[in-house]
């Protein structure tokens, strides 16, 4: 990919990324980093250190995000604040999702 444009076919191209795992990095720049994700079965993901936007390009289910739990469909954007526990719970097969982290290390102040 050339840095500055990039499609969905050409980031699910990259999965599974290293080691096997659901998701790929396609780009970088500055504090943002920008992946692709497609859990398949669980989602085992852990709190992340800066804050993260999701993007919701295919599937369905439940998206936990600290103590809230909301149904989420194509379409839907998603955020979570760094450090705090979130997943995708009960979530169709064809699941997958942009991923936006961005900002500092403990995430942004407001």
């Amino acid at each position: 990919m050339d840095g500055s444009q990039f499609s969905l076919e050409d980031a699910l191209a990259q999965l599974p990324g290293p080691d096997g795992k659901p998701f790929a990095t396609v780009f970088e720049r500055g504090s943002l980093q920008v992946e692709i994700y497609a859990p398949r079965g669980t989602d085992n993901q852990m709190p992340h250190s800066k804050d993260e936007l999701y993007v919701v390009m295919e599937g369905e289910g439940t998206f936990v995000n600290g103590a809230s739990r909301s149904p989420f469909k194509p379409g839907d954007v998603i955020f979570v604040p760094a450090g705090v526990v979130h997943r995708f719970e009960d979530f169709s097969d064809d699941l997958v999702v942009w991923v936006f982290f961005y900002g500092p290390e403990g995430g942004e102040r407001i």
